[in-house]
Formats: C-alpha cells, sequence, structure tokens
C-alpha cells in the first residue's frame, strides 16, 4: 500500500451500528478517502466488488454469510480486509486483530486478511491469554465468565427494543443470555487463548447503551503463582495506551460497566485476595470491543500511529 497517497477505504455495511461508528472514527481524517454507496447499490454485488477492489482497505460490517460473499468478491484484488463479523476468527491464514498479544502486532502490519476480535472475547481473551503465555495457569483449567455489555451489543434490532416507548417492562433488569453455553464468541475465546476446555461463560445485557465488563473469577489453587505474580504479568504485557493495567482502579468499591463508554481503550484490573482472585476487562463493546479495535488495525496495516482517530482519553 502506498503510503504517500491517500488511502481508499470501503465500509461494507455502514449502516450497521459498527459500520456507523467506524465512519464517525473515519470520516475527519484527512489521509483518508472514504468510499460509498447509494442506498439502492448498497446491496448490489456488482456495486460492492468494484468499491472493495477500487479500495486499498475494506471493512466488513455484515452478517457471516455476508461477509464471506464480500471476501469472496474480493478475490484478485490486493485489498486489506479487516472483517468485524464472526466468520473468520478461527480461520487459517486471517491475523486476529488483538495486536497488543504477544507476536500479533507483527502479523497484522503484514496480512492482508484481519479479523477483529468479538467484543467480549475481547475482554476474556485479554484476561487469559497473557496468564497461558506465561504459565501462569494450564491450558487444561477450567474457566468462567460473566460479561456485563450494553444494549447496543445487540445492534440496530435490540437498540431499537431499548429505546422503544412502549418496550417491555422485564427490559428494565439486566438479562443473561448464550443459557446454552454455544455463543458464538465461545470457539474464538478458547482457540485464541489455546484452551483445552470451554470456559462457562455468562454474558449479561443490561439497560445502558454502551459499555463492557468482562470478569474472570480464579481460585489460588488453579494458579501457579500468586495475585503478586498476575499483577507482574499484565503490567509488563500491557503497558500501551489502547490496553493499559490499573492496579486497584476502582469506584470507592464498585466497577462500572459503562466507565470507558465512548472510548476506545481497555483497562485491566487484578482484584479479590490470596484466596479467591477476579479479573477484569472494562471497554467499551464498540469501542476496542468492535470499531476501535478495527481502527486500530487500519492504523497498523498504514504504518501509523495506533491510536490515530481513536478515543483515549
Amino acid at each position: 500500500m502506498n503510503k504517500n497517497a491517500m488511502t481508499k477505504v470501503f465500509i461494507d455495511g455502514s449502516a450497521g451500528t459498527t459500520g456507523l461508528r467506524i465512519y464517525e472514527r473515519l470520516s475527519a481524517r484527512e489521509d483518508l478517502q472514504l468510499i460509498s454507496l447509494s442506498e439502492e447499490m448498497r446491496k448490489d454485488p456488482a456495486a460492492r466488488k468494484d468499491a472493495i477492489h477500487t479500495a486499498d482497505a475494506v471493512f466488513l460490517c455484515l452478517p457471516d454469510a455476508a461477509a464471506i460473499e464480500a471476501v469472496e468478491l474480493a478475490e484478485g484484488s490486493n485489498t486489506v480486509i479487516i472483517d468485524t463479523s464472526t466468520a473468520h476468527r478461527t480461520t487459517v491464514g486471517w491475523a486476529y486483530g488483538f495486536p497488543e498479544l504477544k507476536g500479533f502486532r507483527d502479523v497484522i502490519r503484514s496480512s492482508k486478511r484481519i479479523a477483529n476480535p468479538g467484543c467480549h472475547a475481547s475482554g476474556f481473551i485479554a484476561l487469559v491469554k497473557p496468564l497461558i503465555d506465561e504459565g501462569l495457569i494450564s491450558s487444561d483449567t477450567a474457566l468462567t465468565c460473566f460479561s456485563l455489555t450494553g444494549y447496543s451489543g445487540g445492534g440496530k434490532k435490540m437498540i431499537a427494543e431499548y429505546e422503544a416507548p412502549d418496550r417491555d417492562p422485564l427490559l428494565k433488569g439486566p438479562r443473561q443470555y448464550g443459557l446454552t453455553q454455544q455463543h458464538k464468541h465461545l470457539k474464538e475465546m478458547s482457540y485464541i487463548c489455546g484452551l483445552n476446555v470451554a470456559p462457562i461463560f455468562s454474558p449479561i445485557v443490561a439497560d445502558y447503551y454502551a459499555g463492557m465488563e468482562v470478569s474472570v473469577p480464579l481460585f489460588a489453587k488453579d494458579l501457579k503463582g500468586n495475585i503478586s505474580n498476575l499483577k507482574e504479568v499484565f503490567k509488563e504485557y500491557y503497558s500501551g495506551p489502547l490496553v493499559h493495567f490499573d492496579d486497584a482502579a476502582d469506584e470507592n468499591g464498585f466497577l462500572s460497566a459503562s466507565a470507558f463508554a465512548g472510548r476506545d481503550d481497555m483497562q485491566i484490573m487484578v482484584s479479590g485476595n490470596e484466596d479467591r482472585i477476579l479479573l477484569t476487562a472494562r471497554f467499551d463493546n464498540l469501542g476496542k470491543g468492535a470499531s476501535g479495535a478495527a481502527v486500530q488495525n487500519l492504523n497498523l496495516v498504514l504504518g501509523l500511529d495506533e491510536t490515530v482517530g481513536l478515543v483515549i482519553e
């Protein structure tokens, strides 16, 4: 990609929640030229193919089947594809777009096919993979994870349900889902971390727009080390502006899941005691959990500072 010329970018699926947030992050940048299709043409395969082949980089903000179709349309081009769907996150030949993991950044920089992480998965993997890499927990450890998310994570349909004037009264309270333990993020959570046992995963959507809080509890008996060792690993692993370790940075004994709403960075925390430990990641499900991560990956491919166009304060 010619880094001295204006980069042409196409957002395939720009009408969705993730696509709109990416557009918001990119539209003010002077180094990019955004390719757009009219409402009548945005689902036309020929028009999409032409836009994909014209672009230097394409964001796929589509359902899985449509994302797979878009990759087929890209065949024969030199276009960088950043896919925000679930379709390619465990596919051989695709880079997994979480640069802060050891060895991942250089792979992303040189890749033409980048799978953007899932929102819940981003928090879980950020907490667990460093511990696997450093030998603090075994790949055979049976883990549990619970994750709080704002309703924007459910896309336009869920947003409309929560913001409807005559909405269901049950939406006032937090709602647990993924009850069959078949949530679509489980596959990448296990695959990227190298786990031999899929975690028990309990996602919960609550009555606020954006923000995510992912927690993984650990018993000391499952840990090869202690709570101080955990903190040292995270301090070494995460010192950048987009993922950072904060030692006990709570709000008077509470942790709000919306603390990082509107931002593109992620906070890693360790709390608890020597017997029972709680690992927590806080971020925006639309930021580091989706659109912010996608823009970060574009910046990497372009050889730019990873934070260009992102909100980290």
